[in-house]
């Protein structure tokens, strides 16, 4: 049994010249005291400057700074690095003009209020030119030569050089620098975040982000995976260090490690992955987190109740949080992020793994929660986007691409309008032997009406129903049309007409598919599309109408075309659903024959050709089946 810590005991007897005399206990408890306190301060001194897992650390010198300890102002918050001659800043990003006017005029707003000083009162959140930058390519010219590395790998040591995303030994100037840096990588010192812009190709993830988030307004932000949803988030809250730009909470700046200090106690996050104790239950929770909050103890317990009682887990109070379904999980994310009162209220995907009746109740919560504060949101919910937010932002690529509200959005990017007609049913009473033919009868009537009248197709249709869209163009005509076929409605065997805008998920497949074709069209990224005949055509991912090379003839003296169809998979990129079939091009597009030899000549795979991509404004007049 140990009575006296070791380190204390050979401290008092290397001062005493070894001297094994007992001299009392004093002098061991005095370097017990004395050792307890070195160590606190270097533990405490260690980490603020070792990044943490996303890179945030503060400068090796920060407890110099006066600012530390008086609360005010504050040292930039900066990223992890190494070796001095690593360590230098990432190229400012390059100012690019958006191509949306939406956009743009967002960004000009922030960008005259910056300039003329002026303080919106409304304003809870201002975004000023946010980038976020991570390391791509690892080519490490000071310390050693490397192909490739993953984003989220530093530096790595193998044994074949051939390995990509791998450090060879044998392309190594200097091995006994790289094992240090892996070291250092182990320890958290070498982060996948650390700025070498001498090592590192850089790929950006935020580019240029300038937006306002308004008090008793939701923002809604979407995007498909990877668009730099999350990162923005990080980057709001502390998480990530923001690599350019800087953003104003309350009038505190992320890009302050006290003005962050400030921020964190004025907002409530849920985010994407439920952040729980297993061994907690969820009063326990909640009444951790409110005591984190500042909340006097006599309130914390009725606060307690309350945030249960919203997210209806009063019954499961005093239950393990390890035993939480993942829909109960969210619930007591979303009440923790809302406990307190914050002014700002993040919530990244809050109503994952619920089922509908509990998500509409959140829904409730979340509408109510407005009042007084910013809430901004991300989710992969249309639906959900559409009831709760007052503003939208779609990003992609790590760009906003639009903004606005949900009918904005959709009288701009949709494809139009949406009319579905409805027919009788075929119910018992009513049934004939000639039931089903007539309305086949029916069905086409109104489909011949449509096409002479608006000249479109049905988009979807069954024994019961026809889905049309409607172009933005015909919307002059709609008022006369709608009512002479409502006039006609028991001719056609119509029982019921809507007519809506196109969907918001319409809008963001169409931003995601435009980010995509700007993205093949930088990189050259092409997929192959295998056409009914079984030729095959290479194409840019997201290109709609694609002209066919070598088709000319008396009959299509222009070339023939077809109207290619995306969907997104599971990961979200886009991939080729189908194809319409062959039309005329128009007149007044020409396809290149000599290009298309010359791409066929260069094709790696037999029998494939590149296909032309036309401009959608120049097959306007063209009808697809």
């Amino acid at each position: 049994m140990v009575l006296y810590p070791p380190f204390a005991i050979s401290l008092h007897f290397l001062c005493n010249n070894y001297d094994f005399f007992f001299h009392g206990q004093n002098d061991i408890y005095q370097w017990l005291l004395a050792t307890f306190v070195l160590w606190f301060v270097l533990a405490i001194y260690f980490d603020n400057i070792i990044p943490n897992a996303s890179g945030v650390r503060k400068s090796m010198l920060y407890f110099l700074n006066p600012n530390y300890w008086m609360g005010r102002g504050g040292q930039n918050v900066k990223e992890g690095g190494v070796c001095s001659c690593c360590i230098v800043s990432v190229p400012r990003q390059e100012h690019v003009t958006p191509d949306d006017q939406d956009v743009l005029e967002e960004q000009n707003t922030v960008k005259r209020q910056i300039t003329e000083g002026v303080v919106d009162a409304n304003v809870a959140v201002q975004i000023r030119g946010l980038a976020k930058t991570y390391p791509g390519a690892c080519n490490i010219g000071c310390c050693c030569k490397c192909k490739r590395t993953k984003p989220y790998n530093a530096v790595k040591v193998h044994n074949s050089s051939k390995s990509s995303g791998l450090c060879s030994l044998g392309d190594v100037k200097n091995t006994s620098l790289v094992l240090f840096a892996v070291y250092l990588q182990h320890i958290s010192l070498l982060k996948p975040f650390s700025s070498w812009s001498g090592c590192f190709s850089v790929a950006r993830w935020i580019s240029d982000l300038w937006v306002n988030f308004e008090r008793d307004q939701l923002f809604c932000l979407l995007g498909p995976n990877g668009a730099g949803k999350t990162t923005v988030i990080n980057c709001l809250t502390g998480i990530t260090p923001a690599t350019d730009g800087d953003a104003l909470i309350y009038g505190h700046s992320i890009r302050s490690s006290t003005g962050m200090s400030n921020i964190q106690k004025l907002i409530g996050v849920c985010p994407q992955f439920d952040i729980l104790w297993d061994a907690l239950s969820g009063e326990e929770h909640l009444q951790l987190f409110a005591t984190i909050k500042g909340l006097t103890p006599s309130s914390i317990n009725s606060i307690t109740q309350t945030s249960l009682a919203e997210v209806r887990l009063t019954d499961s109070a005093k239950v393990r949080a390890g035993s939480y379904s993942g829909g109960m999980k969210r619930r007591l994310s979303v009440a923790i992020s809302l406990i307190g009162d914050p002014k700002l209220v993040v919530l990244d995907e809050p109503t994952t793994g619920m089922d509908p009746i509990t998500r509409r109740h959140v829904w409730d919560i979340i509408e109510n929660a407005k009042r007084g504060r910013a809430i901004v949101l991300t989710t992969h919910s249309m639906e959900e986007a559409d009831i709760l937010s007052d503003r939208i932002g779609i990003m992609a690529k790590g760009k906003l691409r639009c903004i606005g509200t949900a009918i904005r959005l959709k009288s701009r990017f949709g494809t139009g309008f949406i009319a579905n007609i409805s027919f009788y049913g075929n119910n018992v009473e009513s049934r004939t032997d000639n039931r089903d033919a007539v309305s086949t009868v029916h069905q086409e009537a109104v489909k011949q009406f449509f096409k002479n009248h608006l000249d479109v197709v049905p988009k979807e249709e069954n024994n019961n129903f026809i889905t049309f869209v409607i172009p933005h163009d015909k919307e002059g005509l709609l008022t006369n049309f709608f009512a002479e076929l409502q006039d006609r409605e028991e001719e056609f065997g119509i029982s019921d007409i809507q007519l809506g805008l196109t969907t918001l998920e319409e809008v963001f497949l169409n931003i995601a598919k435009q980010a995509e074709l700007e993205s093949a069209a930088a990189d050259g990224t092409l997929v192959t599309l295998t056409l009914t005949s079984g030729e095959s055509l290479q194409i840019p991912i997201g290109a709609r109408f694609v002209g066919i090379p070598e088709t000319e003839s008396e009959e299509y003296p222009t070339g023939v075309m077809v109207e290619v169809y995306w969907e997104q998979d599971e990961s979200g990129a886009l991939c080729i659903s189908g194809h319409s079939q062959k039309v005329p091009v128009p007149s007044g597009v020409r396809l290149s024959s000599s290009a298309s030899a010359r791409h066929r000549r260069n094709s790696r795979r037999p029998g494939s050709v590149h296909g032309v991509i036309i401009d959608p404004s120049q097959v306007s007049s063209v009808r697809f089946q």
